[in-house]
């Protein structure tokens, strides 16, 4: 199908360590055009779906600044490299976030956080036959509590609007129909 809304120019606007911010030129259907902003994000990343032998999902507590109020997230992260396999990304980031280490580690799905307005994408992994490897391996910036829950209570969370991350909501309920 081809489409009358067109790109017809991009220019960088800012040019960040993880992000690029451009000003697309729309030209939509009518005729009419348009400045839109597009958020380029050059790494993506890997999310991590834990499941304890008892069955339970290893959570991470956390402050985020850009909604100043802490959240309860799977473990997740970006990639060192654009080169990276998000499969070393997830294993990674599990170890370094809640200190285990997975047995199995099994891609459940791929997102694209914000389509109207950005590339970022991030595939989200289960990960099971757990093992405790010692303690957490925190970025300077990083403050995480780990907790473990019950599947049904963090689906309870989701709908109750407690737990309003993407790849935490698009995970857990990834997760709750493979099983």
């Amino acid at each position: 199908m081809e489409h009358q809304l067109r790109r017809v120019e991009r220019t960088l606007v800012y040019k960040g360590s993880v992000l690029d911010i451009y000003q697309d030129t729309m030209v939509l259907p009518g005729g009419k055009t348009e400045k839109w902003d597009f958020v380029s994000h050059r790494k993506g990343g890997a999310c991590i779906v834990p499941v304890l032998p008892d069955g339970r999902i290893l959570m991470i507590h956390q402050y985020r600044p850009a909604i100043d109020r802490e959240t309860l997230e799977l473990p997740a992260g970006a990639r060192n490299s654009v080169d990276e396999d998000t499969a070393v990304t997830a294993a990674r980031e599990l170890e370094e976030e809640t200190g285990y280490r997975a047995g199995r580690l099994t891609r459940l799905l791929q997102l694209k956080t914000a389509v109207a307005y950005c590339n970022e994408f991030t595939d989200v992994y289960l990960a099971e036959e757990l093992e405790r490897i010692g303690g957490q391996q925190l970025d300077e910036a990083e403050e995480i509590r780990v907790e473990a829950f019950s599947l049904q209570d963090l689906l309870g969370r989701i709908y109750a609007g407690q737990i309003q991350d993407s790849k935490t909501a698009a995970g857990i309920l990834a997760y709750a129909a493979k099983k």
